[in-house]
């Protein structure tokens, strides 16, 4: 996916920022960047890119009653979406030596959604404790919450903070921690 594909994706995803946003300050914030990148965008290569991504069903347009329409993301493109901001959720963390754990079991029914997840998790840094167990360092319980929410998961996953574990010298060593 090219970097204007990308940012029109995450663009549309703003509003999805937005309604999550806590702090009034972090919606103003949203709107300004939102508002920015829009205008930077090359007019040309928007409507390529828009087209694009018409026909791999990322986007979809909706005519309202007054004529106008409107483009919204699909849910193949939230999910593009949300890979692309995903490598940003969790940088410059600091470790207060308590870890992170992730549990869950997905009937097979729903393996895509279980995958997903693992997959999701493995991505953002974690730690394989084992096939549904998964450790990391750092806070982020809003962020997994959002991850579980998204693939639909609140039945079946489990986010908890451990104090103590009885290989922390070797989770240590896996995230660089000594």
């Amino acid at each position: 996916m090219n970097h204007i594909n990308q940012k029109i994706l995450l663009l549309l995803d703003a509003g999805f920022g937005f309604v999550y946003a806590y702090h009034p300050g972090k919606k103003w914030s949203i709107l300004k960047n939102a508002y920015y990148e829009w205008h930077n965008i090359n007019f040309e290569e928007l409507q390529k890119e828009l087209k694009k991504l018409y026909r791999s069903q990322n986007i979809a347009k909706k005519y309202n009653p007054d004529g106008s329409f409107s483009i919204f993301l699909t849910e193949k493109g939230k999910i593009k979406a949300v890979h692309c901001k995903f490598p940003e959720l969790l940088k410059n963390k600091q470790w207060d030596e308590k870890w992170r754990i992730v549990i869950f079991d997905v009937p097979e029914k729903i393996r895509k959604g279980r995958n997903a997840l693992r997959s999701k998790l493995k991505e953002l840094g974690f730690y394989e404790l084992q096939k549904s167990v998964f450790v990391f360092p750092y806070e982020c319980q809003k962020e997994i919450r959002f991850i579980i929410k998204f693939f639909r998961m609140e039945k079946y996953a489990r986010y908890g903070v451990l104090s103590a574990i009885d290989n922390d010298a070797d989770l240590r060593k896996v995230f660089d921690l000594n």
